[in-house]
C-alpha cells in the first residue's frame, strides 16, 4: 500500500483546522498507510534532516501548515534522495508554496483533480557550504531581518487569535518598518556578480514561485530547470517600497533574469537570511550564492 505522510506543526495558529480537515480526513482514506510527523520547536533544518531519515519512495509527502512547514517537507524529499511527491495544504498565514502549486484541499489530493509536475528549487550556498532549499523565494537584508517579530510571544497570541491573520501579519511588518527602518546598515557593502551595490542598498530577492508573501506577483520559475528572477533595492526609503509594492501587487515583482547570483561581501559580514519566512543570522561570512539546484521536486500541483 502507498505511504502518506503528513506533516504538522502542533504550536501553528491554525493547527484545530488542520485536525479537522486533514488529519482526520486522512483516518477515511482506504488502501494507504497514513504516517504522521510532528513538527518538533527546533528549527526548518533539524525537522528536514530527522524527516528525510524516515521518507521512502514513492511517498506522499503532505505540508499541512505554512511556508515553515512546506520548507521542512520540501527540503526532508530533496535531502532524502527518494522518489518522494509534495503536495502543500495552505494553514499558514501567507502559503506561498500552496499558492503557487495551486492546491488547497485534502480530498482533491486524491479525487484527480490535480496532477503531478516537477518544481526546480533554489539552492542557498554560504561560504560555499550547503544551507537550505527555497521552493519560492529567498530574502537578505531588512526583509528577512522583519521577519523576526514572528517569534515575539505577543505577535504570535495575537495571530493566532486573529481572524484575518494576513492582516495582522501585515500591520505586524509595517509597525517593525517604520520603527526600523533607518536604525541600522542592513546588508553591509557587497558585490553581486562582481558589481559594486550602492551602499545603501537594504535587500536581496531572488524570486521563483508565483508569490512572495501572498500579496506580491511572482512567475513560473519554478519550473524551469535553469532560472530565476531577482533584484536588489533600497526599501529603507519609504517611496522606493511603495513603487516596489505597487508594481509587485499589481504587476510583478520586479527583477531581471539570472542564473546565478553570487553576494561578496568586501569586509567579513553579519548577515540575516530568510527563505520563506525562515530566517538565520550569519556571522563574519564572506560569500552567499543562491542558485537553481540541478534536482527537482515532483510536486502535486492543479
Amino acid at each position: 500500500m502507498k505511504r502518506i505522510l503528513i506533516v504538522y506543526n502542533p504550536r501553528s495558529s491554525r493547527f484545530a483546522d488542520v485536525q479537522k480537515e486533514v488529519l482526520s480526513q486522512a483516518n477515511t482514506l482506504k488502501g494507504y498507510i497514513i504516517g504522521k510527523y510532528e513538527v518538533e520547536n527546533t528549527d526548518v533544518d533539524q525537522n528536514a534532516a530527522k524527516l528525510a531519515k524516515i521518507i521512502k519512495d514513492d511517498d506522499l509527502i503532505i505540508s499541512a501548515g505554512g511556508d515553515a512547514t512546506a520548507s521542512i517537507a520540501s527540503n526532508s524529499i530533496l535531502l532524502s534522495g527518494k522518489n518522494a511527491t509534495l503536495a502543500a495544504l495552505p494553514y499558514g498565514n501567507f502559503n506561498d508554496l500552496s499558492r503557487t502549486l495551486r492546491t488547497s484541499n485534502f480530498h482533491d489530493i486524491f479525487n484527480h483533480k490535480y496532477h503531478t509536475g516537477k518544481l526546480y528549487p533554489l539552492e542557498i550556498l554560504v561560504d560555499n557550504k550547503f544551507f537550505r532549499y527555497a521552493t519560492c523565494y529567498v530574502t537578505i537584508g531588512m526583509t528577512a531581518e522583519a521577519v523576526e517579530i514572528y517569534d515575539n510571544p505577543k505577535v504570535r497570541k495575537n495571530l493566532k487569535k486573529s481572524s484575518g491573520r494576513s492582516f495582522g501579519s501585515y500591520l505586524s511588518l509595517a509597525s517593525w518598518y517604520f520603527k526600523n527602518r533607518h536604525q541600522k546598515t542592513f546588508i553591509p557593502e557587497f558585490k553581486l556578480n562582481n558589481h559594486l551595490q550602492h551602499r545603501q542598498t537594504s535587500d536581496y530577492a531572488a524570486v521563483n514561485g508565483r508569490s512572495m508573501a501572498r500579496i506580491m506577483k511572482g512567475g513560473e520559475d519554478y519550473r524551469k530547470p535553469k532560472v530565476f528572477r531577482s533584484q536588489t533595492d533600497r526599501l529603507a526609503s519609504f517611496w522606493r517600497l511603495f513603487k516596489l509594492m505597487l508594481k509587485s501587487i499589481f504587476f510583478r515583482i520586479p527583477g531581471s533574469e539570472t542564473t546565478d547570483d553570487i553576494l561578496e561581501f568586501t569586509q567579513p559580514a553579519t548577515v540575516e537570511l530568510q527563505a520563506e519566512g525562515e530566517y538565520r543570522i550569519f556571522k563574519n561570512i564572506k560569500k552567499i550564492e543562491i542558485r537553481k539546484s540541478d534536482q527537482c521536486l515532483k510536486v502535486i500541483e492543479n
